[in-house]
């Protein structure tokens, strides 16, 4: 059995990865972590040409991603929360899920996954739009964790004066950007210790699958 666990935030090293790390630290089968960060995915464009074989004919870095989806019997999918839904990288990576879909096609139907969403207000939008993928593509959602995350706006260097922020929209116009406002997940121990349940969760459902086979 093997779970495989992707981040789709663009930003490498961050807590989207740190999330999606968190739920896998406690499952005891074969995982497998990915950053999307720097790979070219692009949306699906609606071609058709997966539809006699299940394969996606479009030529990026899905290409290289499709076996390791396809061989996986569980998923963790982390994304960030951009204006309130799924990143764009994220969503174009889940749309090529639309490859699986044909014929009966079972590359990916009836397997399991963990939605974790993380944005610089909630993440509660991202998992909601991460289990419709799933719905549409009918593996079943273990459960969902989201949590804060760093809004760009705390590190572009105008954050304490942009009327526009996420600093001035969430605390409020003279907030200083310093340890005590930056959000952490360290900050969230509760956030923390959900995900790696979740990895708890998947791993006896996966070791229930394995018995009974």
């Amino acid at each position: 059995m093997k779970v495989l666990g992707i981040s789709g935030s663009p930003r490498k090293g961050h807590n989207t990865d740190r999330m999606v790390k968190e739920v896998l630290s406690t499952i005891t089968v074969e995982t497998e972590f990915i950053s999307l960060a720097k790979k070219k995915i692009g949306p699906c464009i609606a071609c058709l040409g997966c539809v006699e074989d299940n394969i996606c004919k479009v030529k990026d870095d899905m290409q290289g991603l499709r076996q390791k989806i396809v061989d996986a019997d569980a998923y963790v999918i982390g994304a960030a929360n951009y204006y309130s839904i799924i990143n764009g990288l994220s969503h174009c990576f889940l749309e090529r899920f639309y490859q699986f879909r044909h014929q009966e096609g079972k590359g990916v139907c009836g397997k399991l996954g963990v939605a974790v969403g993380v944005g610089g207000r909630s993440g509660d939008p991202v998992v909601e739009n991460i289990k419709t993928f799933f719905q549409y593509n009918q593996i079943d959602c273990v459960g969902t964790v989201s949590a804060q995350g760093v809004a760009s706006c705390f590190t572009c260097g105008y954050g304490e004066t942009c009327k526009v922020g996420a600093v001035y929209m969430f605390f409020g116009p003279g907030t200083k950007i310093n340890e005590e406002t930056m959000p952490s997940l360290d900050k969230q121990p509760e956030k923390l210790e959900e995900a790696r349940e979740l990895g708890r969760m998947l791993d006896a459902r996966l070791k229930g699958f394995a018995a009974a086979t």
